[in-house]
């Protein structure tokens, strides 16, 4: 299978649910848990969010966006790893991701069921993490940084 390569754009990290995420330089992947420190870190199927920066960036130039003047950026969505380059969408439940060479984490989970409505959803009336975010799984941990290399290969277990 074709090996699909991107970047760690962005680390977003929050200390308590509900509040913003805190943009780190760099960040420990912990097994079984997720991003250290982060509120929504646990074993599950969503130790970990990735959400594509080229997403963001789609969102933010929707029509709506654009009329009201709303600038998304990394983390916005609460994600814990936002990528560049990386086609997330590609991307099945068992797939792997190598992070920095070390760090392996499994998707889990594609899609988030929002309970309540975010606060991008009341801005926009629309929110992109129910369809082009993904959760995985911490199989291996380690140390991850921004400007850190993932690859991808479907057929490894």
């Amino acid at each position: 299978m074709e090996m699909k390569k991107g970047k760690v754009f962005s680390i977003n990290c929050s200390k308590a649910k509900g509040t913003a995420k805190k943009a780190l330089k760099r960040a420990e992947l912990v097994e079984n848990f997720g991003l250290k420190n982060d509120a929504h870190g646990g074993p599950g199927l969503r130790q970990v969010s990735l959400l594509a920066i080229e997403a963001i960036r789609k969102q933010s130039e929707c029509p709506k966006a654009k009329s009201k003047n709303v600038t998304l950026a990394a983390g916005d969505f609460a994600e814990n790893i936002t990528t560049e380059g990386l086609n997330l969408a590609q991307l099945k439940i068992g797939n792997r991701l190598k992070i920095n060479k070390g760090v392996t984490i499994e998707i889990s989970k594609i899609g988030k069921e929002c309970h309540r409505y975010c606060s991008i959803y009341y801005k926009l009336g629309d929110c992109i993490m129910p369809r082009e975010g993904i959760f995985a799984k911490v199989l291996k941990g380690g140390e991850i940084a921004v400007g850190d290399g993932i690859e991808a290969a479907s057929d490894e277990k």
